[in-house]
């Protein structure tokens, strides 16, 4: 299905363009890859249970997720 507002096949769409479609969204992810190099990768250590506490959720949030289904409803 084409879309008829999109750009053409032949013209690239306009940087910040939605409908630009999927292979333009790869191509921005590769542009921009480059900018942003990956950190290198540490190994992870385990956390002692003492120094774990609570975690704190504002009123606000915990009412959202309450109002909201339970996943697979």
């Amino acid at each position: 299905m084409t879309n008829p507002k999109g750009p053409s096949a032949t013209e690239p769409p306009a940087p910040g363009d939605l409908e630009g479609g999927l292979d333009s969204l790869r191509g921005d992810c590769a542009r921009m890859a480059r900018r942003w190099p990956a950190p290198e990768r540490t190994a992870s250590r385990p956390v002692s249970p003492s120094r774990i506490h609570r975690v704190a959720v504002p009123e606000r949030s915990a009412r959202l997720l309450d109002g909201m289904s339970d996943y697979g409803d």
